[in-house]
């Protein structure tokens, strides 16, 4: 869209339905997608199973959907990378390590706020 261009409705509508279809593709084809689906899975049933407060739940959600889009980001820049170098290249290769690494530190960010809020729900369920 150009800044000239006037707001449309069908072309809005459109675009979620792009980025739906990246959705999909970041799902269907990424194996470490599997990963966070699963883990995403557990921790719903989890703040589920305990009940968490609506400030608990905006922390694990936004935790989760900092990873998701981490991974997003990060299967987007190996698809361009791929792309436009298709012959291994040493600073494509550092690119793709440093994004997959920028992964690696939201997860466990998102792991340590999981288990922050989780962890006295559990110990009070425990304990009974």
């Amino acid at each position: 869209m150009t800044p000239n261009e006037k707001f449309n409705v069908k072309s809005r509508l459109r675009s979620f339905g792009y980025a739906g279809n990246g959705v999909v593709a970041l799902v269907r084809g990424q194996h470490n997608a599997w990963i966070h689906a699963a883990a995403t899975a557990a921790v719903v049933t989890a703040a589920t199973f305990f009940g968490v407060s609506r400030l608990d739940w905006c922390l694990l959600v936004l935790a989760m959907a900092l990873v998701w889009a981490a991974e997003a980001l990060n299967t987007a820049i190996e698809l361009l990378a791929d792309a436009t170098v298709p012959e291994e290249h040493p600073l494509v290769g550092r690119a793709k390590d440093v994004a997959a690494g920028g992964v690696l530190l939201c997860a466990i960010g998102a792991a340590t706020v999981g288990l922050l809020v989780l962890w006295p729900y559990a110990a009070a369920w425990i304990s009974g």
